[in-house]
C-alpha cells in the first residue's frame, strides 16, 4: 500500500510543473491581447471574454480546427470552452493561432455561455505574422500585417455584442473555404 502512495505522490509532484505551465499559457495569451494596440481598448472595457491559447487548424480540401479555452466574466474565470470548426473548399496546409472573443455586455456573455454557440462563416478576424494576407467574408474584406505575436495587428469590432481577435502563432495555410466556428461551454 505504501509504494502506491509514494508513486501517486511522485506522479502528482511531477505533474505540478505541467499544470503550472498550462495555467501560464492562458495568462500569457491574455497579456498578448492586452498589449496589442488594436485589442487593448476592448480588453479594458469588455464585460468578459473567452480566450484560446492555441487553436490548431489544418486541411486538404476538407479542413478542421480545434482548441480549448477559458471564459472570464469581469476578469474572473467562470468556465471552460472548446471550439470546433469544419471547412469545405480549396485549402491546403496547417496553422496554429491564439484567439480571444470579447463580450460587450452581460447579454453577449450569456448568449455565448447558454450552451452550444456558433459563429457563422461571415464572422471573421484577421491577424498576420510577418508577410501579407487578406481575408474576405460575406460582410466585406480585410487585410493586415504585423511583425509577430507581440505586435498583433487585428481587425475586429463588436458585432452583435462580440468581437473576435486572433494572433498567428505559426504554420502556413492556403484557403478559400467556407465554415463557421462552434463553441461548447462548461461552467466551472
Amino acid at each position: 500500500m505504501m509504494p502506491k502512495r509514494i508513486t501517486g505522490l511522485l506522479f502528482a509532484l511531477l505533474m505540478l510543473p505541467a499544470v503550472q505551465a498550462w495555467a501560464d499559457e492562458f495568462t500569457d495569451t491574455i497579456q498578448i491581447f492586452s498589449d496589442a494596440i488594436e485589442s487593448k481598448p476592448l480588453m479594458n472595457s469588455a464585460y468578459g471574454y473567452a480566450v484560446f491559447p492555441t487553436i490548431g487548424k489544418g486541411g486538404v480540401g476538407i479542413g478542421g480546427a480545434y482548441g480549448k479555452g477559458r471564459v472570464y466574466e469581469k476578469g474572473k474565470h467562470i468556465g471552460d470552452t472548446s471550439m470546433t470548426q469544419v471547412t469545405v473548399g480549396f485549402q491546403f496546409g496547417g496553422q496554429a493561432y491564439s484567439q480571444i472573443i470579447f463580450f460587450e455586455d452581460e447579454r453577449a456573455l450569456k448568449e455565448f455561455t447558454s450552451g452550444n454557440f456558433e459563429f457563422g462563416a461571415q464572422a471573421s478576424a484577421v491577424a498576420i505574422t510577418a508577410g501579407a494576407q487578406a481575408q474576405a467574408s460575406t460582410t466585406g474584406s480585410s487585410a493586415g500585417a504585423s511583425g509577430g505575436k507581440r505586435d498583433a495587428t487585428t481587425v475586429g469590432k463588436y458585432n452583435k455584442g462580440m468581437a473576435i481577435f486572433t494572433v498567428a502563432k505559426g504554420g502556413l495555410m492556403y484557403e478559400a473555404s467556407v465554415g463557421g466556428q462552434k463553441f461548447s461551454y462548461t461552467a466551472r
